[in-house]
């Protein structure tokens, strides 16, 4: 009896005691905010999804105002309207505002755009007069596809400056800044109208501000480069970025060095090390507190990324030296990270199960640092071994190698979209029905994805995609340089690809930082297609366009029905020796074949001249044969080519006049032209 009655004055208690207050939320915001397009706008909007991860004890409100802008002078003021009023009589504790997007019309931005700063930090000002000490977190803003119907009559540029201005008013007023861009910028298909989030989209925001509010991003996170076995780039400053909850604590232990540092708002941190010497092997240690991260087998030496398309995907086990490099593949100082695709973009419709992985950006497999062993490097590729191998056997010192090439990606699916966007966004437009981009690789990405009913559905081959599947998740690990082989899946149009090309390079060196970083790649072989003497002369021609590259001849090893060449150790050490060269200053060793210099022509011959022309020959011991002659027509005809000192003179008896002079000029070429170290000439054009 006495139980009872104490459980029943508890009980009335507990019922009279005045309810805990909830921490009230105001959301401020556009469109987006207020759930457009959304087909339940009351539970998918990401106010009421934040609602739901936030609970009880937090008190959401969405004051969103479909078309409302930031400028008090914009077509539709959000101050002036009664979304606004709401969200003052709310008083929230917490208020997010995300205001901008609709600015970008040319009804505002073009006329007010002095006063965007002035405007926003009114409005911040107005809610901290109704609730002083309130947080304030401003949004930069979603993004916009470039589908958008005038991305590039101003609304591109626009935003970009707007998110600016938001950087601003967030250092000027002093509040809390979340980036509403970057979690949905790699999804375009997210954002059925090039604006609005889909129900998913919203629920990614929902995440973002539910994160700005508790701090909770997820706990201690590294990169996917981070395992057991890893190699960190030596002798320079030694960078380690990684995400944690906000504010934690984070220490970092490596080779008797300690760092501590603290994550910011956002949830990310990185501390910079003294520099590593070669060698190991070492323990790295990280540590937020809570979780503690160990990496043990850790080497420090020469990293380097390995890129490109089938001809760098090639297996070391399908090389015509395959059965006696693959036994010998054992070496615990070379390192491999093997990004192999979860599905091959063979001539085959893939699964539905399959496309929604795609659009998500979950195409690669798995990977983790592993030993150069027989059973690991019979798989990797062929022409990355084999210059890790040259590496090795010259430096002396451990060397690492990321791979993530794809069999048939085009070069525009590894440049990164901001770059596209801004610098050639045609190539962006419907891109599977767009001569920009090759016929084969359009038509292998709709066999690939033909169950999908998706407009928006997503492919390896798509602009941008390998970037951001394979080059983003890398978050900027430290890297020495590039080697790459691709182009065949651009060779149509070689003035595509130069423009291409060099957006590439700018992409990949922005990512990483240097402005230098060296970029090695591979001229395409020889094979009967019809293009491919100007392409290949367009990728020489690059090198002197584009700093700190370098370019390995192939077309000595081409097969004139097979895109596939099975010798890849010439062109692997053929990379090798123009990092040796170039990048480890090793002068002894002869880079490159001949390469075209200049060319004077007088008493009816041409005399060329080349760089990496000592000991000028042929390969098989037989006369100079490729060479053409032309007068100002352009009509070329065969000429004899013949060595003096290191020049070559070039003639025909019945060309008088000769302006032009072309070598290797066929799509499969048995041009025979080599210096004193047997390397193979580039073939070319002189303009």
């Amino acid at each position: 009896m006495k139980k009872i009655i104490l459980y029943s004055l508890f009980t009335l208690l507990a019922l009279y005691a005045p309810a805990q207050k909830r921490i009230k939320v105001a959301c401020v915001g556009n469109s987006i905010t207020y759930g457009y397009t959304l087909p339940e706008r009351e539970t998918q909007a990401y106010p009421s999804q934040l609602q739901q991860m936030l609970g009880d004890t937090y008190q959401v409100g969405n004051f969103g105002k479909s078309g409302a802008t930031l400028l008090n002078k914009g077509h539709r003021p959000y101050m002036q309207q009664e979304e606004y009023r709401q969200a003052m009589e709310f008083a929230g504790d917490i208020v997010v505002i995300h205001l901008g997007i609709n600015d970008t019309d040319p009804r505002d931005w073009p006329h007010y755009q002095d006063e965007f700063i002035r405007d926003y930090l009114a409005l911040i000002d107005s809610f901290r007069t109704v609730r002083p000490g309130c947080k304030i977190i401003i949004a930069k803003l979603t993004p916009i596809a470039d589908r958008h119907p005038r991305f590039e009559s101003g609304t591109r540029d626009w935003h970009g400056e707007i998110q600016q201005a938001i950087e601003t008013v967030a250092r000027v007023a002093d509040v809390q800044l979340m980036d509403f861009e970057q979690p949905l910028y790699p999804y375009p298909f997210l954002l059925p109208d090039a604006i609005h989030p889909n129900p998913e989209g919203a629920k990614i925001l929902a995440q973002t501000v539910y994160s700005a509010i508790t701090g909770d991003y997820g706990g201690l996170q590294m990169p996917i480069t981070y395992t057991n076995g890893m190699v960190l780039q030596r002798d320079r400053p030694l960078l380690i970025k990684g995400k944690a909850n906000a504010h934690s604590k984070i220490k970092v232990k490596i080779a008797g060095q300690k760092k501590t540092t603290e994550t910011d708002s956002q949830g990310c941190w990185q501390v910079t090390l003294a520099p590593l010497a070669a060698g190991g092997p070492h323990t790295l240690s990280i540590t937020d507190g809570k979780t503690s991260l160990l990496y043990k087998d850790v080497l420090a030496g020469e990293v380097w990324l390995c890129s490109g398309q089938s001809n760098m995907e090639f297996m070391l086990k399908a090389t015509t030296t395959a059965a006696e490099d693959v036994p010998a593949a054992n070496d615990d100082q070379l390192r491999l990270f093997d990004m192999k695709g979860r599905w091959l973009t063979y001539a085959v419709e893939w699964p539905v199960s399959v496309l929604d992985s795609l659009n998500h950006l979950q195409y690669y497999k798995h990977a983790q640092w592993e030993n150069a062993t027989p059973e690991t490097a019979r798989d990797f590729s062929a022409i990355a071994f084999y210059f890790g191998k040259m590496l090795r056997d010259s430096l002396q010192v451990p060397v690492g190698l990321i791979c993530n090439a794809v069999g048939g990606s085009p070069t525009e699916a590894w440049i990164e979209r901001s770059t596209l966007e801004y610098r050639f966004p045609a190539i962006l437009k419907q891109w599977t029905g767009n001569d920009f981009i090759q016929d084969w690789v359009r038509g292998r990405a709709a066999l690939n994805i033909k169950k999908s009913s998706y407009k928006e559905q997503r492919h390896p081959y798509e602009p941008c995609y390998l970037y951001e599947a394979g080059i983003r998740p890398l978050e900027s690990f430290p890297i020495k340089g590039v080697i790459w082989y691709q182009g065949e899946s651009n060779a149509h149009n070689f003035t595509t690809h130069e423009k291409l090309f060099h957006l590439l390079v700018d992409s990949w060196r922005k990512n990483w930082n240097d402005k230098q970083l060296p970029f090695y790649y591979v001229q395409l072989s020889s094979i009967d297609r019809p293009s491919w003497p100007w392409f290949r002369d367009s990728q020489r021609r690059m090198m002197n366009t584009i700093p700190a590259t370098g370019m390995a001849v192939s077309s000595d090893l081409g097969d004139s029905l097979d895109v596939h060449p099975r010798n890849k150790k010439p062109i692997g050490d053929r990379l090798g020796r123009w990092a040796l060269n170039r990048t480890y200053n090793h002068t002894q060793v002869v880079p490159s074949g001949p390469m075209f210099r200049n060319v004077e022509f007088r008493n009816g011959a041409a005399y060329l001249a080349f760089d990496y022309g000592e000991g000028l020959h042929s390969a098989d011991g037989q006369p100079l044969h490729t060479f053409e002659v032309a007068e100002i027509d352009g009509l070329f005809e065969p000429a004899v080519a013949e060595v003096e000192g290191n020049r070559l003179k070039v003639y025909n008896k019945n060309i008088k006049n000769p302006r032009y002079v072309r070598y290797g000029w066929q799509p499969f070429t048995r041009a025979n032209l080599v210096n004193e170290t047997g390397l193979p000439a580039s073939t070319f054009r002189t303009e």
